[in-house]
């Protein structure tokens, strides 16, 4: 059997029998189990044949991130939709601190300048922004409507409304950093992470797939930070109203 065949049968085993327990523990996830793992599919299958595209014309590698920035923005906005602009809100938050990146590593010559760096290395870094947005946006917007007393006793006490959410932006800010802490702190003992298990299956040694894993480790530290604090900056100024007011998601009147 080839291996790419072995490769395929393996996936979709896996999947099936995931599928099949949760129907088994009557989850309710069967379906979007399946739906998840066949839009995966033809996600990779396409993004495989745009790639492959990209590396032919180094031109295109410029619309290709767009598109990564775009699609990430899009998603981790809709986590916080209940508040104006919130795509806006994840666009900045997503693509100054991963551009960024990606810039200062490109130009210290930490990476080659090449579609065959660039785009993985941009796609990580989106991809961690992306999270970062998702989990403090999700967070504030939550606290925004359950913490509404809290902020009121803070206002009535006579605090600013910017002074009146910093316990909740705080918070926030701390709970998205949780995931990639703890991925950072295990890195090599409890789990390889997928860019290390990548350079080494294409063939690059384990020092050289360390050093690389090590770079965007700790570059994913600083650009997560910034676009969590980005998103709590932005989403206290779309919350906070004239006459130092704070709007409430999902609140009337």
């Amino acid at each position: 059997m080839s291996r790419p065949l072995a490769q395929l049968l393996a996936s979709a085993a896996f999947v099936l029998a995931a599928a099949w327990l949760a129907h088994r523990q009557r989850l309710g996830l069967s379906r979007s189990l399946l739906t998840a793992a066949l839009r995966a599919a033809v996600q990779l299958a396409l993004v495989g044949a745009l790639i492959a595209l990209v590396f032919r014309v180094p031109g295109l590698a410029v619309a290709f991130v767009a598109v990564m920035v775009a699609t990430a923005s899009l998603t981790a906005g809709s986590r916080m939709r209940a508040l104006p602009g919130s795509r806006r809100i994840a666009i900045a938050a997503i693509a100054l601190p991963a551009l960024s990146a990606v810039g200062v590593l490109l130009l210290v010559g930490a990476f080659a300048a090449t579609p065959r760096a660039t785009i993985p290395t941009a796609g990580i870094l989106i991809g961690g922004a992306m999270l970062a947005t998702t989990l403090t946006g999700r967070r504030l917007v939550e606290d925004l409507g359950a913490g509404a007393d809290e902020i009121e006793a803070r206002l009535s006490l006579g605090d600013r409304a910017r002074d009146a959410l910093v316990p909740l932006t705080r918070r926030a800010i701390a709970g998205a950093m949780v995931p990639l802490v703890d991925q950072t702190r295990s890195a090599g003992l409890v789990t390889l992470p997928g860019t290390f298990v990548g350079l080494v299956l294409g063939g690059a040694s384990p020092e050289t797939a360390a050093r690389v894993q090590l770079t965007v480790l700790l570059t994913l530290l600083l650009v997560q930070l910034l676009s969590a604090l980005l998103t709590a900056e932005l989403v206290t100024r779309a919350a906070t109203l004239p006459g130092e007011r704070v709007a409430v998601p999902g609140a009337t009147g």
